[in-house]
């Protein structure tokens, strides 16, 4: 999985993943975490990436022609990408949307500042506003941290060597399938969930792919019991 996060602080987010399950991840090169930093789009001697709201108010905004081109270099390089928005107005982070983020290939992920980004960029360009809860951070970068490490660890990671102890990574893993990987993950995340957290599934209806899966991995957990 690779995640590009937009920031004017580039340091809170490369920091942050010094040390554990996410560190694992981009070691054994499961996770790819890149930042990028849009003032390097911005005009001008000072490379403003902010104006004052039209309609007058407090605080100044984002402007569009520093996002939409942060996000025209990833496309360019990496394909479009997922593209998150961390902000107070979005929807509150929980285990489903993890779990739902931790299937996509290629997260972008985009941290505000000030009061906020210009509504035209979250309009055309934004698949999703995610929020960590009632309350407001000075940015999205500590949101954007919680999004990275909680789908790092979402499933099961595998490195060098293939064989250990008897024990071989997953074959599907190695096979270079990226949609029977993705089935993969998406199993190992349903099933570990159910062995360790079945409440969570009162409150989700399950889809018949994903009832398939998870009678799939509670056969093979039986099997091997």
């Amino acid at each position: 999985m690779r995640i590009d996060v937009i920031t004017l602080f580039p340091n809170m987010i490369n920091g942050l993943f010094a040390e554990g399950v996410s560190a694992r991840a981009i070691d054994n090169g499961v996770l790819s975490v890149q930042t990028l930093n849009p003032r390097q789009f911005a005009d001008g001697v000072h490379q403003s990436v902010d104006d004052r709201p039209y309609g007058g108010g407090p605080g100044m905004v984002m402007n569009c022609a520093v996002i939409e081109q942060s996000l025209a270099s990833i496309q360019q390089q990496h394909g479009r990408g997922y593209r998150v928005y961390l902000t107070p107005q979005g929807r509150p982070l929980n285990h489903q949307m993890v779990k739902q983020l931790s299937h996509k290939e290629h997260l972008i992920l985009l941290c505000g500042r000030y009061e906020g980004i210009d509504e035209r960029v979250i309009e055309e360009q934004i698949d999703l506003e995610c929020s960590l809860g009632d309350f407001v951070l000075s940015g999205g970068e500590l949101a954007a941290a919680a999004v990275i490490d909680s789908v790092a660890r979402q499933y099961p990671h595998y490195t060098r060597p293939e064989s250990v102890n008897g024990k071989s990574v997953p074959k599907v893993l190695l096979s270079g399938n990226h949609s029977a990987i993705e089935r993969y993950r998406l199993q190992q995340a349903l099933g570990n969930s159910w062995l360790k957290r079945p409440d969570l599934f009162a409150k989700k209806a399950l889809s018949e792919a994903e009832l398939c899966l998870l009678n799939d991995f509670l056969k093979q957990y039986r099997n091997r019991g």
